[in-house]
């Protein structure tokens, strides 16, 4: 290049650099305004056009204004409570017209077995950083009952723990997995400017992907909750990481292999970002199939992920390789770019091709055996009592409610029905096995007392049922109701409640594994035969990350019972397990087969396999335990729906990068032979001789 032609190579470089410094600057802040976008309401989990939810939208018009309620829990040690009944309801009275308070509470009503009494406080919806305050005003008026002790259970109460648990994410959760991320850079670079620079531009990319989710949340485009806040924190910082990891590796094989800076960057963008490409697609595309739910978190995740999933592939081939060039073999220091990679990976290829079908039959084995325990793995939902890692109030008061009340109690399932066939409908109520008792909720927002409120010629009656609200017997029960009140000649009754809300949310998440699931798999298949120009070898890799998932729940089911004691998971845990788990896990093998093709084509399809394991075999491990140490740090936030997520991709990753694409693909390929590019032209190519 002429002289006067040098400083313009220069310029694009630290424009882009310039560029991401603003982004950064204006977006950054973005990360911790989300939750100012953000919606915990529960009812936001719901089925779209379950019965249950048809319910929840009718029941609104019976409240004066939206309200969600607390349940006032005293509990009297020796029994005596009904002789502190009037005390309980004064004390409730006196919360009349208090901030946040909704009309009059109710009564005390006493336990049959006089060790406690319960009433109900409704709050006005949307508190939001009011709730606590509110709620320790309503504890402060229970507690001048002498004698008691007052928990307070409900709703509400949930509500509060919630918001509590995803007070720390924008701070704790973010900054785990960044030190996380950093620790394990630090150990495979050794080296101190490249583990920075991929932190930044992970953080970027983190910055722009919440700035877009805030534009679009605050138009009501998209929705935001913690769960999903949580997740794109960790979508993004794996994905950028394993982005950057990937294209560093191939730019210090072009500078240990004499190239200039310029042309180094310029080399490992050409032949990294195909590859990147392809894997941040199967992982966008994955998740956008999660629009296909009819469970409104699921929906809400696919294009928020996909969002950041986006703004991870753009710093990784924009701000890095500005960045590189800037940096060129100084990125390396103090180890430099010419340090070898570890022999363990020539040993591990060597291996592999002197025994081909030996290592995948032994490994295809184990990964079947763990397979074997994935049908005992519960996805009913996780029990009341387990929502929380460590024990939340709310859950022990509800804990204490079902104590010395009916199961149900705080929790009733609701039925909307015709007013003129009310009484029809509590007598078929009061009939069904299970269910406790039945009473329409009068003038006074409570049920009986008085004649029956009627809105638009309807009318809602609280079921109490004999089980805990979260149990098989009650979702049983439920069942049962439907079907006595929808028998109910004329009424149009709809049954809804928290019950009949977690037995929806359990078909609903079966129906949408039976569908998402084959989706997903055809979208990657597609994208995998593009990239490979073949058919056979993006079977087996499917084949493999597929058995790699099944492996996963297997390890999960025993695990999540035995070393954790949860007694069941979240009905949408083995579908986020899927969509994170093989989109997550052909990136892999992505990365490992477009380099064995790439050899294939220069040395033959058996030396293609041995450099493209030993070539990849430090870079990808590096990418994968990056992932997993990401996505462990959902843990930090206490509920059991991240905990045993974090699980399932942290494991599933390992198992995948350590085991599925170090042993059983390459083995699998190498045993194949040329065939395994069928039908591309690849297979018809002869092998070169050894």
């Amino acid at each position: 290049m002429p002289p006067t032609g040098r400083p313009l190579r220069w310029l694009l470089p630290v424009v882009l650099i310039l560029v991401w410094l603003a982004v950064g600057g204006g977006l950054g802040p973005y990360a911790g305004k989300l939750a100012e976008v953000s919606s915990n309401d529960q009812a936001a989990f719901l089925p779209r056009s379950a019965e249950s939810t048809r319910v929840l939208d009718a029941g609104r018009a019976f409240a004066a204004r939206d309200s969600v309620p607390v349940v006032v829990v005293w509990t009297v040690a020796g029994g005596g409570a009904a002789a502190r009944q009037g005390a309980a309801s004064g004390a409730l009275a006196s919360l009349a017209g208090a901030p946040g308070v909704v009309g009059a509470p109710s009564p005390a009503l006493p336990s049959e077995d006089g060790q406690a009494l319960q009433g109900v406080v409704q709050l006005r919806s949307g508190l939001g950083d009011a709730l606590p305050r509110t709620l320790d005003r309503v504890r402060g008026a229970a507690e001048e009952v002498p004698g008691t002790r007052v928990r307070l259970a409900g709703p509400a109460a949930t509500q509060a723990d919630l918001s509590g648990a995803f007070a720390g994410i924008d701070g704790v959760l973010l900054g785990v997995a960044l030190v996380a991320v950093l620790l394990i850079l630090l150990l495979v670079y050794r080296s101190v400017l490249l583990p920075l620079v991929i932190i930044v531009g992970s953080v970027f990319a983190l910055g722009l992907a919440c700035g877009v989710v805030y534009a679009l949340a605050e138009r009501d485009v998209v929705r935001v909750d913690g769960q999903v806040q949580g997740i794109l924190f960790i979508l993004v910082i794996g994905a950028a990481t394993d982005y950057a990891l990937l294209l560093t590796a191939r730019f210090r094989e072009e500078l240990a292999g004499g190239r200039d800076r310029f042309t180094a960057v310029r080399a490992a963008v050409r032949r990294s970002a195909g590859p990147v490409t392809a894997s941040a697609a199967t992982v966008a595309l994955g998740l956008l199939a999660l629009l296909l739910s009819d469970l409104t978190n699921n929906r809400a995740l696919g294009p928020v992920g996909a969002i950041g999933i986006v703004c991870a592939l753009l710093s990784a081939l924009t701000f890095l390789p500005a960045v590189l060039v800037l940096l060129g073999r100084a990125a390396y220091w103090p180890a430099g770019p010419d340090r070898t990679g570890h022999p363990m990976w020539s040993r591990l290829a060597a291996l592999v091709d002197r025994a081909p079908r030996r290592v995948w039959a032994v490994t295809l084995a184990a990964l079947l055996a763990c397979a074997a325990f994935a049908p005992t793995l519960s996805a009913r939902g996780v029990p009341l009592d387990e929502v929380f890692v460590d024990d939340a109030p709310s859950v022990t008061a509800q804990a204490a409610l079902a104590e010395h009340f009916p199961g149900g109690s705080g929790n009733p399932a609701v039925v909307i029905a015709r007013a003129d066939r009310a009484a029809q409908v509590v007598r078929a109520a009061e009939d069904t096995g299970g269910v406790a008792s039945a009473a329409p909720v009068t003038a006074s927002g409570r049920p009986g007392g008085g004649p029956p409120r009627v809105v638009d010629g309807r009318v809602r009656i609280d079921v109490t049922l004999e089980d805990t609200a979260d149990s098989t017997a009650a979702e049983e029960t439920v069942v049962r109701l439907r079907g006595a009140v929808h028998a109910v000649p004329g009424a149009e009754a709809l049954v809804g409640g928290y019950t009949a809300q977690r037995y929806d949310t359990q078909r609903t998440a079966e129906r949408d594994r039976a569908l998402i699931i084959p989706v997903v798999l055809a979208i990657i298949l597609l994208i995998l035969v593009g990239l490979l120009r073949s058919l056979l070898v993006p079977v087996l890799l499917i084949v493999t990350v597929a058995l790699n998932f099944l492996a996963t729940l297997g390890v999960a089911a025993l695990v999540f019972e035995r070393a954790l004691g949860f007694g069941g998971t979240d009905a949408s845990v083995p579908l986020y397990g899927f969509v994170f788990l093989v989109a997550l896990g052909v990136d892999y093998n992505i990365f490992l087969m477009s380099r064995v093709r790439e050899e294939a084509l220069l040395h033959g399809t058996r030396a293609g396999v041995l450099r493209g394991l030993t070539a990849t075999g430090g870079v990808i491990t590096s990418a994968g335990v990056v992932l997993a140490a990401t996505f462990a740090a959902l843990a930090v936030i206490p509920l059991a729906f991240l905990l045993q997520i974090a699980f399932i991709v942290a494991f599933g990753v390992l198992l995948d990068t350590l085991v599925v694409r170090s042993l059983l693909v390459p083995a699998l390929v190498r045993d194949i032979g040329p065939a395994a590019w069928w039908p591309g032209a690849l297979a018809r190519r002869p092998e070169p001789r050894p």
